[in-house]
């Protein structure tokens, strides 16, 4: 899997929603892929070159059709990778989870204070 090739492929709106019915729907023609979209035969067919291409969607001949699945195993690869590569939902660093704890007991302390002078200043 390259990284840039998927996200190069999912970049497009199009392209998306087709490996999305295919997550869904399970595999399809690319003629019931296509009667999905307001797009040409051959706008359709570039767009799953560019799916193939990333490995994003299997194509499989049956007889005369072409029948595309979704290869999720490559979008889970890629979101693992995101994920790693930004430290998502991971602390930033043993500092900056000190900080995030201690501004979390100053905000409780103020919190306090605050509903205090806030019913001292109701009676007026």
């Amino acid at each position: 899997m390259a990284l840039d090739e998927v996200l190069r492929a999912l970049s497009d709106p199009t392209r998306r929603e087709v490996v999305r019915l295919l997550a869904e729907r399970g595999p399809m023609t690319a003629g019931d892929l296509g009667a999905e979209f307001d797009l040409a035969k051959s706008t359709m067919s570039g767009h799953f070159n560019v799916l193939r291409q990333a490995g994003l969607v299997v194509a499989e001949r049956q007889g005369t059709s072409i029948v595309y699945s979704a290869s999720l195993s490559v979008v889970e690869e890629t979101m693992a990778t995101v994920i790693e590569a930004f430290k998502i939902g991971r602390p930033r660093g043993s500092a900056a989870a000190d900080d995030a704890a201690g501004d979390a007991s100053t905000d409780a302390t103020t919190d306090e204070a605050g509903g205090a002078t806030s019913d001292a200043g109701s009676g007026d």
